[in-house]
């Protein structure tokens, strides 16, 4: 039996949200109607993709929305470079819509890093990714690393869990910065954090290059997205992205923070807006010296190239 929450069909609620996730499809709608004061301003007019989990099927990231959307959800089109062809994105701007997309099961929420019809990111955003073998703490450590890299300079960020293993550092920014300055910046930051304990960090895009440290990935910029602040996460359990003071991330792990554990924890609070410093201008020094580091990507891309060219030429095939 179909029920409906601000007139949006909602439809088998009861059942689970995916085979692990020990949450029903009501318990994903029933967190996003709580958290919908919090959640919708990390959301609100930036081009969201979301990760959708089918029944039977495996996850699946969508971006451009389906035909039969209702015409009351907002949206944005946007001109995807990759693909060479226009984008139609919702826009989470009120609970309806919320509501609408936790009944398509769209678990996780990635928003654009730029507002709809804007070209300038709004936040420098680091993400901190433990090696396979590492766990939490390791991110963390990490994590403290780009928060002295930022403090050297003036500049601060909030942290949260990623709703993985990984940490996430994001340092608002003042309007008008540039999409190039802003990527510059964030590989500067990058490269300070790991000339700060190169034993426990490393900046190599290329996994097996970074020999069990956590990676300061500064790939987080342009078209890219990441997980918004409260947004779930299609991983067993259903953890959720947490906003975590920075001298509490010692305390706690990404396991505290579920679908069914989130909302009890806050109460009222929002410790992300509450924990989000000003808006802050980026350093020219930084900006210059990123410039010439090399973008991540493309250097893996020609490192890649080369090393099985080398291969070709050792196994005689040259």
């Amino acid at each position: 039996m179909g029920e409906e929450r601000d007139g949006v069909p909602l439809t088998n609620l009861d059942q689970e949200l995916f085979p692990g996730a020990g949450a029903t499809k009501r318990d994903l709608i029933d967190y996003l109607d709580v958290m919908a004061g919090r959640f919708l301003p990390v959301l609100r007019d930036r081009p969201l993709s979301v990760i959708r989990v089918l029944r039977g099927q495996d996850r699946f990231m969508q971006k451009n929305l389906p035909k039969y959307t209702p015409d009351w959800v907002p949206r944005a089109t946007v001109w995807a470079e990759s693909s060479h062809r226009e984008v139609t994105y919702p826009l989470a701007n009120d609970r309806r819509t919320l509501y609408w997309l936790g009944n398509q099961r769209a678990v996780e929420y990635h928003p654009a890093l730029m507002t709809a019809g804007s070209t300038h990111p709004t936040h420098l955003i680091m993400d901190l990714d433990p090696p396979e073998d590492g766990g939490f703490g390791v991110a963390v450590a990490g994590a403290r690393l780009v928060r002295q890299a930022l403090a050297d300079i003036g500049m601060s960020g909030a942290v949260k869990t990623s709703g993985a293993k990984g940490v996430h550092v994001f340092v608002p920014l003042a309007e008008g910065a540039a999409v190039e300055d802003v990527a510059a910046a964030q590989r500067a930051v990058a490269a300070r954090a790991e000339r700060l304990d190169p034993e426990l960090a490393t900046t190599a895009f290329i996994r097996e290059d970074r020999h069990g440290r956590v990676f300061l990935d500064a790939t987080r910029a342009g078209g890219a997205t990441v997980a918004a602040a409260y947004s779930p996460r299609a991983r067993p359990g259903v953890p959720v992205s947490f906003p975590v003071g920075w001298d509490d991330l010692d305390r706690v792990t990404p396991a505290d923070f579920t679908l069914r554990t989130v909302p009890g924890l806050l109460g009222d609070r929002d410790p992300w807006a509450a924990g989000m410093p000003a808006p802050q201008r980026l350093d020219p020094g930084l900006v210059a010296e990123g410039h010439t580091i090399p973008v991540a990507r493309v250097q893996a891309m020609h490192e890649g190239k080369r090393r099985a060219r080398a291969r070709r030429e050792a196994a005689g095939e040259g």
